[in-house]
């Protein structure tokens, strides 16, 4: 699975499981993930790319803080539920 920086992902696997998160960086098989919120941008938390799926969507992150973050995924994640987005994975 190839996972690029900006990707939208649900979590898997682990206590953050069903959870979005936004890609940071990835690195061989680990992508390095964050949500504005329990993981800020500047810790993101390493996860094996097993443990995740693509949602399809990718955002800019270069201009990107925490709290327009957290703004994002709160909104994907309601547009998620009501069906209007639907995991690739």
């Amino acid at each position: 699975m190839n996972v690029v920086k900006g990707s939208v992902v649900k979590a898997l696997a682990g206590r953050d499981q069903g959870r979005f998160f936004v890609a940071v960086a990835a690195r061989d098989r680990f992508v390095y993930i964050a949500d504005g919120s329990e993981r800020k941008l500047a810790k993101p938390k390493l996860k094996n790319v097993k443990h995740i799926s693509p949602t399809g969507v990718s955002i800019d992150i270069s201009e990107l803080t925490d709290k327009k973050l957290r703004r994002f995924l709160s909104a994907f994640a309601t547009r998620s539920a009501e069906g209007n987005i639907s995991d690739q994975g």
